[in-house]
C-alpha cells in the first residue's frame, strides 16, 4: 500500500523516519530510550544498524572550503571539511595529514578558496591537491598565535609584573625599640622568622648565590629569596596580599571586639551576621593574625600573573575598565620590552580592523628586529605563509563556521560517550546538521 507499507519491512515509512530521526539525534543508548518513551520497543544495536543505513546527502563540491583538525580521543586527531557558504559539514577522517587532504581535493575538483589554521599539512595538501585555489589563513588563529607568543614574553618578564601594582609608601625598617616594643618579636613564629632573616641576609649580602646559601643553611631556594628580598623580617612573616572579600567591610569591628576581649571566632561570627554579613565561616582565618600578635591582613592588589598580563596587552585600550586601566599602563611604563610588544600587538590590530595587509611586510620586519625571540618565531612561520595571511586578513572569509562544527562534533562524541567510530560519528554529525537545517523554527516577524 503506497505511504502505508513497504515490501519487506516491519515499519511503516512514517514510523521508520521517526527511529532515524531520534537515531541521528540520540544514537543508541538515548535513542533506545526515547523510542521506548514513544512505546517503540527497539535495542540500541537496532537503532545503530538503522542509522547507518541512511545513506548520506549527495556531496556538492564547495567553492569555499573549511579545513580544520579536531582531537578524537588520546594522541589521535582528526579532519573535518565544511562548506563555508552553506556551513554544512560535508565529510571528516582519521588523521591530519597532507596527502588525505590531497586525494579528497583530486576527486572533488572545484574549490576556489580553502580557510585553514596555519598547519603546515593542510597547507601542503591544499597546495598539492588544489593548486589553483587560494589558501587563506584564518584571522582568528593569527590571532591567537600571536597571544601566546606575547603570553611567553610576559612569563620570560615576570620580574616586571609587580610593577602594576599601585606605588606603596616607602617606609624605613623598624628601629630597635620598635621592635622591642612589637608584641610579635616574642611569639614562636617571630623569633623564628627574624633568626632565618638575619641568617640569610648574612650570607647573600656578601654577594653569595641564593643556591649556595640554601644548600648551607639546609632551606628550599624560594625560601631563601623570599627572606633575602624582603626588607625587614615583618615582610616575611607575614602572608601574601589577599584578594578583596565579602568580610573586608567588617575587620574594623574584629578588631574592635578583638580589643574588648572577644576572642572567640563562633561568637564573633553570630554577630557579624546579625550586622548584615553574608558571606561563609571565614571569621576564624581572619583573626588568625590577632592571635599571634599581628594585625588584621588588609587586602592587597596581588602582581599579575603572566597570562593576565598577556591578555592586557592584546585588548584593546578603550575596553579596559577604569579600575583596570592604571595597572597595564604601570606595567608597560617599568618594562620596554613589554611596551614595544604591546605597540607591536596594536599595529597587527589596527591591520585586522582596516582589512589592510599593506603594512604586513614592515611589520613582520619589525618583529624580526624586536630581540625577543617569541616574535621572531613567529615573524619567521608568517613570512613563510605570508600570501595566506594577506588573504586571511583582506578577505571576508574565516574558520568560524569549522570552529563551530568542531564543537558539535565534540558534543556528538560526548552523547555517545566517546567510544563512536569514525564512521558512525561521520554518519551523526552530517546527517544532524541537515535534519537540524530542515526542522529549523521559522523566523518570527517582530510585532509592529
Amino acid at each position: 500500500m503506497p505511504e502505508l507499507t513497504v515490501r519487506y519491512q516491519r515499519r511503516t515509512p512514517l514510523l521508520q523516519h521517526q527511529v532515524e530521526a531520534v537515531g541521528v539525534m540520540l544514537a543508541g543508548r538515548g535513542g533506545a530510550r526515547m523510542l521506548r518513551v514513544l512505546n517503540v520497543e527497539l535495542s540500541r544495536c537496532t537503532v545503530l544498524s538503522q542509522l547507518m543505513r541512511m545513506p548520506l546527502p549527495p556531496l556538492v563540491t564547495p567553492r569555499v572550503l573549511g579545513v580544520d583538525g579536531f582531537a578524537l580521543y588520546g594522541d589521535t586527531y582528526g579532519t573535518l571539511l565544511v562548506d563555508a557558504t552553506t556551513r554544512l559539514p560535508l565529510t571528516l577522517w582519521e588523521g591530519r595529514g597532507a596527502e588525505q587532504l590531497s586525494r579528497w581535493l583530486r576527486a572533488h575538483p572545484g574549490v576556489e578558496v580553502a580557510c585553514r589554521d596555519g598547519s603546515l599539512a593542510y597547507r601542503q595538501g591544499i597546495a598539492d591537491g588544489a593548486p589553483k585555489a587560494a589558501q587563506m589563513s584564518d584571522r582568528f588563529h593569527l590571532w591567537q598565535g600571536l597571544s601566546r607568543r606575547v603570553q611567553e614574553i610576559a612569563v620570560a618578564h615576570r620580574g616586571c609584573l609587580p610593577a602594576a601594582r599601585p606605588p606603596v609608601e616607602a617606609c624605613d625598617p623598624p628601629s630597635c625599640e620598635e621592635a622591642a616594643e612589637d608584641p610579635a618579636a616574642d611569639t614562636p613564629a617571630g623569633r623564628h622568622a627574624r633568626r632565618l632573616f638575619e641568617a640569610v641576609h648574612a650570607l647573600t649580602e656578601t654577594g653569595r648565590p641564593y643556591s649556595a646559601a640554601a644548600r648551607e643553611l639546609g632551606l628550599d631556594r624560594h625560601t631563601v629569596r623570599k627572606y633575602a628580598r624582603a626588607r625587614t623580617w615583618h615582610e616575611v612573616m607575614r602572608r601574601p596580599p589577599r584578594r578583596p572579600s565579602t568580610l573586608d567591610p567588617y575587620l574594623d569591628y574584629l578588631q574592635q571586639r578583638w580589643d574588648e576581649g572577644e576572642h572567640s571566632a563562633k561568637i564573633l561570627h553570630q554577630e557579624l551576621l546579625a550586622k548584615g554579613y553574608l558571606g561563609h565561616y571565614r571569621v576564624k582565618i581572619a583573626v588568625a593574625p590577632l592571635r599571634r600578635g599581628l594585625p588584621l591582613d588588609e587586602p592587597r592588589e596581588r602582581p599579575p600573573s603572566p597570562r593576565e598580563a598577556a591578555r592586557w596587552i592584546i585588548t584593546a585600550p578603550d575596553r579596559h575598565t577604569p579600575q583596570t586601566a592604571q595597572r597595564p599602563h604601570r606595567l608597560l611604563e617599568h618594562c620596554p620590552e613589554l611596551r614595544h610588544t604591546h605597540d607591536l600587538v596594536r599595529q597587527f590590530a589596527g591591520m585586522l580592523d582596516a582589512r589592510d595587509a599593506a603594512p604586513l611586510p614592515d611589520w613582520l620586519d619589525q618583529l624580526a628586529s624586536s630581540g625577543l625571540a617569541p616574535l621572531v618565531g613567529i615573524a619567521t612561520a608568517l613570512r613563510e605563509d605570508q600570501q595566506a595571511v594577506t588573504q586571511g586578513i583582506t578577505t571576508p572569509y574565516n574558520s568560524g563556521v569549522n570552529e563551530g562544527r568542531i564543537t558539535d562534533v565534540k558534543l556528538q562524541k560526548r552523547i555517545m560517550a566517546g567510544r563512536a567510530g569514525v564512521p558512525l560519528l561521520r554518519h551523526r554529525v552530517v546527517l544532524i546538521a541537515h535534519l537540524r537545517r530542515r526542522y529549523a523554527a521559522p523566523a518570527i516577524a517582530a510585532p509592529r
